[in-house]
């Protein structure tokens, strides 16, 4: 077992470095292009490890975005989830979002950034023995976190084992908080993909119905958003650029659920991929569930390029 309190990745060539750190959650709290740094940092590593206030590219784990209630049902078995700031965090309508707070995960180094410094993996056993964790999310389960940046990619795969007796419920997703540094986010010049756009009520919880969204490539402008989306294509191009420089996510594998979030006062964009819509917990909607022995991973990639 390794025990850096943050792993550094480098691409020499490209001029590019990520930084993870595995005690919060196993966050990439830094992706540097020729030293400017390209994720929106909010609040900073400590709050997000302690307090689930997002940052740079976390993982919202057990399930992304929030849930309608305090209480969900997979298989015939309610989980109720306490009120508890320590594990859950809490949105502005104060609901439980982005599963447990990242502090409490516990994820393992095993396999860190040799001569080559371009690879990371970790792995987190979710077990009866974790109690703190296992009251708010009853499956046992292992996840594996694979990480490598090379000739200008950063690209993320996350893994799922039901590695016990029972189902377990596939919901989570990823936040990442991109930003374009030097030019106003007025200017900056979006492209997204044909998907559908799902149908929400005031607390953002889809209501079982969506509508045909066009690829449309625009000036963010004034423009803002915080949409969650069906029907995600494999592979699917999300991108912003400005000034000479062009960030593109791809989702490559296991994401057929997006959410866009770019509020007009924030100086970043999310494309966050998704393996569930937001509440499929509880609505059991697009929710996956693995039969016991089963896997399932899923993977995207960020990727810089220069603007000729």
């Amino acid at each position: 077992m390794l025990t850096e309190s943050r792993v550094l990745l480098c691409d020499e060539r490209r001029a590019l470095e990520t930084t993870f750190v595995p005690h919060a959650g196993m966050v990439c709290c830094s992706l540097r292009h020729r030293g400017e740094e390209l994720l929106a940092q909010g609040s900073g590593v400590d709050a997000y490890a302690e307090r689930g206030k997002t940052m740079g590219i976390p993982l919202l784990y057990p399930w992304a975005n929030r849930l309608a209630d305090f209480a969900y049902r997979v298989g015939g078995r309610t989980v109720p989830l306490p009120h508890d700031e320590r594990r859950i965090a809490l949105d502005a309508h104060d609901l439980p979002i982005h599963g447990v707070i990242p502090g409490a995960l516990g994820w393992e180094v095993i396999a860190a950034p040799g001569s080559a410094r371009q690879a990371l993996s970790a792995r987190l056993t979710w077990a009866r023995s974790r109690q703190e964790l296992f009251e708010l999310f009853p499956f046992s389960h292992e996840l594996e976190y694979d990480a490598q940046l090379a000739d200008g990619r950063l690209s993320i795969q996350l893994t799922v084992h039901a590695r016990g007796s029972e189902e377990v419920p596939v919901s989570f997703g990823f936040h990442p908080y991109l930003a374009l540094p030097g030019v106003s986010r007025e200017r900056w010049v979006i492209e997204l993909p044909a998907m559908r756009r799902l149908q929400v009520d005031r607390d953002q919880i889809p209501v079982g119905s969506s509508e045909p969204f066009p690829a449309e490539r625009f000036e963010l402008g004034e423009r803002e958003f915080d949409d969650g989306f069906a029907g995600v294509p494999q592979p699917a191009r999300f991108a912003a650029a400005a000034g000479a420089r062009r960030i593109e996510l791809t989702f490559l594998e296991g994401y057929p659920y997006a959410q866009v979030f770019a509020p007009r006062n924030g100086q970043f964009i999310c494309f966050e991929p998704m393996t569930a819509p937001t509440n499929a917990l509880r609505s059991g909607a697009g929710l996956r569930v693995l039969a016991p022995g089963q896997s399932c991973r899923a993977r995207f990639s960020v990727e810089i390029a220069d603007i000729e």
